[in-house]
């Protein structure tokens, strides 16, 4: 899996009304943190994937310094972590909305099954495996009706997210599926990761001319007037960081190679809300099963609970948020 933000020209062929120029005050300012602040979410995917997932998640937030996470709804381990949610009240929790399931022999299919939903299954009955198959097969319609049973399960299953965002980036991929995402949250009241600020970071990973960073602004400005929070930036390159074989199985040189590389990213970080997107795993022998991603994984983990990484956050002078604030300081301003 690669799960990039699939921040795609699409944006630049097909949301030239919303184009808006940079803003020089950040959402973070707007929000009442002081000026030139950095204010981040450390965000964990993939909760509900699998029990290592959950167990990475659950140990990043309880015994590191991870403070948000979301839960991919269509996946067998969703009432594992849901369970965890219930105990943990007060954690950060949001959905993964997932439309594919990207592994060869573990794979789920979507909630509303093939029947409601064809152009999302597969050959096998599974979501597509990858995003480009999401787009050449299913309807915006199709889209909307599955992500929106993925918030109602979550409501029935007794949690209401604080925030939503796309696996693999799959709804920033289509404008159709765009405009679903953002309406799903509108329509509920509920942030949607959407990086409009800045995106200082974003330009650099994704080699991003000035046109499309106006339009993502645009998007931005769009559900800031619905009244939603809205990231400045997103630093979501953690999952390509190559992980050197010498180290893969080692923890203690894993962890010491990892936490160098996020101590560097952090550095780099621009005044303004930051969301970091990473994996943390507490893989097993099982897991390898899954997916040969795990040091990736559990290297995340291991960083989260680093006391190094800590007092790199601290001598950066990053504040630390989480989506549930982020939107209740939204509710406070005009």
């Amino acid at each position: 899996m690669k799960p990039k933000c699939l921040l795609v020209i699409f944006i630049c062929c097909c949301l030239g009304s919303f184009a808006q120029k940079l803003d020089s005050v950040t959402y973070a300012e707007k929000l009442g943190y002081p000026k030139g602040a950095k204010v981040v979410i450390l965000h964990v995917d993939d909760a509900g994937m699998s029990f290592d997932s959950n167990e990475g998640a659950a140990n990043a937030i309880t015994k590191g310094v991870a403070n948000s996470v979301s839960v991919m709804m269509p996946c067998p381990w969703v009432p594992g972590f849901v369970q965890f949610l219930q105990q943990h009240p007060k954690v950060d929790a949001g959905l993964h909305l997932t439309l594919t399931s990207e592994w060869k022999q573990y794979r789920w299919g979507p909630l509303l099954g093939k029947p409601k939903v064809p152009g999302l299954v597969d050959h096998e009955g599974a979501l597509w495996h990858s995003v480009a198959d999401v787009v050449s097969h299913a309807k915006p319609e199709e889209v909307y009706a599955e992500i929106k049973a993925q918030l109602e399960r979550a409501k029935e299953m007794g949690f209401t997210p604080t925030h939503m965002d796309s696996h693999m980036g799959t709804l920033f991929a289509n404008l159709g599926f765009l405009q679903m995402y953002i309406r799903l949250g509108i329509e509920n009241k509920i942030p949607v990761m959407m990086p409009g600020g800045h995106n200082a970071l974003i330009a650099v990973q994704m080699k991003m001319p000035q046109e499309q960073l106006y339009q993502l602004r645009g998007v931005g400005t769009v559900l800031w007037n619905a009244g939603l929070p809205v990231l400045d930036d997103l630093h979501n390159e953690t999952y390509d960081w190559k992980v050197p074989d010498d180290v893969k199985n080692d923890d203690k040189k894993l962890q010491a190679w990892k936490t160098q590389r996020y101590v560097e990213a952090i550095k780099t970080f621009k005044p303004g809300i930051t969301m970091m997107i990473m994996h943390c795993t507490a893989t097993t022998e099982v897991f390898s099963h899954i997916s040969d991603s795990g040091p990736v994984r559990r290297g995340d983990l291991l960083v989260m609970q680093d006391p190094v990484f800590k007092k790199a956050l601290e001598d950066e002078h990053i504040i630390l948020t989480t989506w549930k604030e982020l939107m209740e300081r939204r509710s406070k301003q005009p």
